[in-house]
């Protein structure tokens, strides 16, 4: 039985894709801009400009639209215009190909019903990173979200300055300094890539439990 592929749009580095390939997926990535660091097959393309009769080769479609303009800090900032707002374009697109589809993006985002991920729910991570998963198939969690424990912190500001580690408890890998890459490497489950790109990656440990319900939606089992 052949391998099914799956595309992964707005694909960046690869974190999403990682996971997909986990679960038994071959999987081909997009971007907008060149991925160095992609670790399968990838397009340099506007995924938006994508031919419908090419979408219609693949036997899934992933999708992670910019998620900028939907974080809490643009919401508290007032800065949302100054990103794109793909999701329903993007959600047209892939109800257009009547393919099973997932879209990722942060919690805020405008996803219809979606399955939130937290890191709690997986026993490799140490890391929160809530991400919404809407889709056409049915997906569930793997478990409730647990107490979220105290993230390490270089911040003497914060209580908790100096009673956590970065290679045991959890970490925050944002666009601040409270880990070095190697710590948040290894607490996100990502060992290729760099510091601004695991800032913006999911963990592979989500798709991965994505994936194996989507291949049981597709019947490799």
């Amino acid at each position: 039985m052949r391998k099914p592929v799956l595309l992964d749009l707005f694909c960046c580095a690869g974190g999403a894709a990682m996971g997909y390939s986990r679960a038994g997926f071959d999987v081909v990535g997009v971007d907008v801009v060149w991925q160095f660091n992609y670790p399968f097959r990838f397009v340099e393309a506007d995924a938006l400009t994508l031919d419908l009769d090419w979408l219609k080769t693949f036997d899934a479609i992933h999708a992670s639209p910019p998620c900028q303009s939907y974080t809490a800090l643009t919401s508290r900032t007032g800065t949302g215009d100054d990103w794109p707002r793909l999701i329903e374009p993007v959600r047209d697109l892939l109800q257009s190909t009547g393919l099973p589809y997932v879209i990722e993006n942060v919690e805020g985002a405008p996803l219809n019903d979606p399955m939130v991920l937290c890191g709690t729910m997986f026993d490799d991570l140490r890391v929160l990173r809530h991400r919404l998963f809407e889709s056409n198939v049915l997906l569930t969690a793997p478990g409730p979200c647990r107490s979220h424990p105290l993230c390490h912190t270089l911040d003497k500001r914060k209580n908790h300055y100096g009673s956590t580690d970065e290679w045991t408890d959890y970490v925050s890998v944002n666009g601040g300094g409270n880990s070095s890459v190697a710590a948040a490497r290894d607490a996100m489950g990502i060992d290729w890539m760099t510091k601004g790109e695991l800032n913006e990656a999911i963990p592979p440990s989500y798709t991965e439990h994505v994936g194996r319900q989507l291949l049981a939606h597709l019947g490799h089992v």
